[in-house]
């Protein structure tokens, strides 16, 4: 691929993260109703302003991977460096899109490797250079890290290793609802909801703790239960579940990044995409 091909990458990537920043209600998250609400006026615009931030560091994610020619040590270690410069970066430009930068990082440096791949090939591929381990990173462990070793959840870094599980269920999400005649919000919310139903949503157990993460999942398996977004019961029992997350203070932030990962994905061009999921 060319440069030029890297950046389409990269921005492809960004719009997804941003599309997803679009959508509304989501629960427990931000969204364009921020807008209106002076307490969440910075939130919502910082977060859309420093999404854009991630654009040079994914283009030359992408870029390594195209030199590399295919998933290598070296080349997870080269990611990595990259992803830190990248998430230092993102905080000078107002900050968050921790767990999605990564999850973009290695789905954009894999749809590289692989240019003319369907979605299933390159979340394999992003399998593959999740595996090797990051010598560069840092000693000292997360908050994610730690969460995930209390309570044995897969976290970002299982959630990559495991060929990003939860965003091939929101791709087949997607999928579903578009067939079944929902617009294309409510088919990107009935995704998100897929996602926070089974995620073990590692900043959720930090805030929440076991309980309020199986009081989130229950929420979201109802609204689809319900009949998802499109009907009228489902909208009402999203309504329902926004407002009890913002209540509690609870944010399914890691769901919103899988959500931006499956939408990337599911822009890859058509004829790439053919039986992809």
């Amino acid at each position: 691929m060319s440069s030029r091909e890297d950046e389409t990458l990269a921005q492809a990537a960004v719009a997804a993260l941003t599309g997803q920043l679009d959508l509304a209600p989501k629960p427990g998250l931000p969204d364009p109703r921020d807008l209106g609400v002076l307490a969440g006026r910075r939130d919502h615009c910082s977060l859309r302003w420093s999404a854009k931030a991630l654009a040079p560091g994914l283009a030359a994610m992408a870029a390594a991977a195209r030199r590399t020619g295919e998933p290598t040590p070296q080349l997870r270690a080269e990611l990595g460096a990259i992803g830190r410069s990248t998430e230092h970066s993102v905080g000078l430009a107002g900050g968050g899109h921790k767990g999605a930068l990564w999850a973009l990082g290695f789905l954009v440096a894999a749809a590289a490797l692989l240019p003319r791949a369907g979605a299933r090939d390159v979340a394999a591929a992003a399998k593959k250079l999740a595996a090797f381990n990051d010598k560069g990173a840092p000693r000292r462990p997360s908050r994610g890290s730690t969460i995930s070793a209390k309570y044995g959840a897969a976290g970002a870094r299982g959630e990559a290793r495991a060929g990003f599980p939860h965003v091939r269920r929101a791709l087949d999400a997607l999928t579903t609802a578009r067939s079944a005649g929902a617009t294309e919000a409510e088919a990107r919310l009935d995704a998100l909801l897929t996602v926070m139903s089974t995620l073990q949503d590692t900043e959720l157990l930090y805030t929440a703790g076991p309980l309020g993460l199986r009081h989130v999942q229950a929420g979201a398996r109802g609204v689809l239960e319900s009949g998802g977004t499109a009907t009228r019961a489902g909208r009402d029992a999203l309504t329902a579940l926004d407002a009890d997350l913002h209540e509690r203070g609870w944010s399914p932030r890691g769901s919103a990044g899988l959500l931006a990962g499956a939408l990337f994905l599911d822009s890859l061009p058509v004829a790439a995409m053919t039986g992809a999921v």
